[in-house]
């Protein structure tokens, strides 16, 4: 097995390739003057070549750097060709909410169709699986897990909060795992950037630390309205923990400016991805060697 760390998931490729016992390399990348990306690989001749990049920041560059390495590693020989996208862009976009729209998530998991394909935590609604939008192998991992034994371990006797029915699925499952009490916040969105979130919870919540969980953090809104609705609760302190630190628009520093600990895995190299997704790769990998 020899494992290629893409730009923006270097570190993360070079530990599972430890755990692994498998060979490291980074896949080589510059951008031209016109700004076209140009890759080179090691050699991958008869080898079981496992790329890792996930697709922030810049996705856009991030999956043309994935598509160029995956088919030039199939043009070079290689004997099989796994894709870890630790976080997966486009997904979102799973329906044509107006005439006229792409249906990003199956047109970008075509261009990513190696013989196997692996996510952490995809951010699924209308379709429940992963082989509904891809052609060829496909599987996604969750963290849930790591997050709970993170919890459990850091945040003991906290309180779980979902933000809304979405990431209760999430909040509900780590809850259980460590037998925390959960509550699932009501929300309404408007847009992007317009959301309305109602604290409303049958647990006390004064004096109580709170987790609130979700699978991803972008622009921070899903998580801006309940902090403040939960100090004037009068909680004690409050956590964001994520499983993608996307941190849109200063989102990371408004979040800390309200006074929330935030934490995040590290399927997004950011400064506050505490929590190790390494073995949960490698563990898939071997497994499926």
């Amino acid at each position: 097995m020899l494992v290629l760390g893409g730009n923006n998931s270097a570190d993360l490729a070079k530990s599972v390739a430890r755990k692994c016992k498998a060979k490291f390399a980074r896949i080589t990348t510059r951008t031209f003057p016109d700004g076209e990306t140009y890759i080179r690989l090691p050699n991958v001749v008869n080898r079981h070549v496992v790329i890792i990049n996930s697709m922030h920041p810049l996705p856009n560059d991030s999956l043309i750097e994935l598509f160029l390495a995956w088919h030039t590693a199939k043009e070079l020989g290689a004997r099989k060709i796994t894709l870890i996208v630790p976080y997966m862009a486009y997904l979102r976009q799973d329906k044509r909410f107006h005439p006229g729209e792409a249906l990003s998530n199956h047109l970008i998991a075509g261009l990513l169709s190696a013989d196997a394909f692996i996510t952490i935590d995809p951010h699924l609604h209308r379709i429940h699986a992963m082989k509904e939008v891809f052609k060829k192998r496909a599987k996604h991992l969750t963290s849930n897990a790591l997050l709970a034994e993170f919890i459990k371990k850091n945040i003991p006797e906290s309180i779980i909060m979902g933000p809304d029915g979405e990431s209760y699925q999430w909040a509900a499952d780590i809850a259980k795992k460590i037998r925390y009490p959960v509550v699932m916040l009501k929300k309404k969105r408007f847009s992007s950037r317009n959301v309305r979130i109602l604290v409303k919870s049958k647990v006390p919540l004064k004096n109580k630390v709170v987790v609130i969980v979700d699978d991803i953090i972008s622009s921070g809104h899903t998580m801006f309205e309940p902090i403040k609705q939960l100090k004037q609760l009068g909680v004690k302190r409050i956590y964001c923990v994520c499983v993608h630190g996307i941190f849109a628009e200063n989102a990371l520093k408004r979040l800390k400016n309200l006074g929330a600990i935030v934490i995040s895995t590290n399927t997004i190299s950011n400064a506050v991805a505490k929590i190790d997704v390494s073995s949960l790769i490698a563990r898939c990998l071997c497994y499926s060697r």
